[in-house]
């Protein structure tokens, strides 16, 4: 069974059925006592790539923005049965030539990481793809607000909806994450842990 942890803010931890275990965007919060095998960084601002938390095992592959934008594309990674591909992501205040979102498949799983964004037009096209579990940046301010992130979420479909990175300097804001509409919502905790599902 694949396991998420949100560890607050729009950092996660994700644990494969072989035990192998995926940091994204290491910054907020506990939970990183597992030594990694891959890492994830959507973009270049200190609270997303907070390497220095993670202790990586031998052959830890780190994909930053760079290498997922390497060759002027998003580009795909494939680690053993991991699949990455990175994708669209910006707004304002995050160029999109040095911001990326990821969609990772795990253990036949597909996981949706906006990273910071707002809307995205190839957003409209991930609903092909069938995503199990979207998790949507959504603080208003740095990024997309609440009511954007749904409406990025009815555009991806996924089977369930995940708002994160709500309010800066902060790992969570539950009242927020209670008021989203967006369909299929999944309210994590920092700190909580789920088994994901297809």
């Amino acid at each position: 069974m694949v396991k998420l942890l949100y560890q607050g803010h729009g950092s996660i931890r994700l644990i494969a059925k072989d035990g192998r275990v995926i940091y994204v965007d290491p910054y907020a919060g506990e939970g990183y006592d597992k030594p990694a095998d891959i890492v994830l960084i959507t973009h270049d601002h200190y609270d997303h790539n907070k390497l220095e938390l993670v202790t990586q095992n031998e052959g830890c592959r780190v994909v930053t923005n760079k290498e997922a934008l390497a060759g002027g594309r998003h580009n795909c990674f494939s680690f053993d049965g991991i699949d990455v591909v990175a994708t669209e992501a910006g707004n304002l205040r995050h160029d999109p030539r040095n911001c990326v979102g990821f969609i990772l498949t795990i253990d036949g799983i597909r996981i949706y990481c906006s990273g910071d964004t707002s809307k995205t037009r190839q957003m409209r096209e991930f609903a092909k793809q069938k995503i199990d579990y979207a998790l949507f940046c959504g603080d208003g301010i740095y990024n997309m607000d609440s009511d954007e992130a749904a409406e990025c979420a009815e555009l991806v479909g996924a089977k369930h909806n995940i708002l994160i990175h709500v309010k800066p300097e902060a790992l969570f804001d539950l009242v927020t994450a209670q008021k989203w509409n967006a369909p299929n919502k999944l309210i994590i905790q920092p700190g909580e842990e789920i088994e994901l599902k297809n």
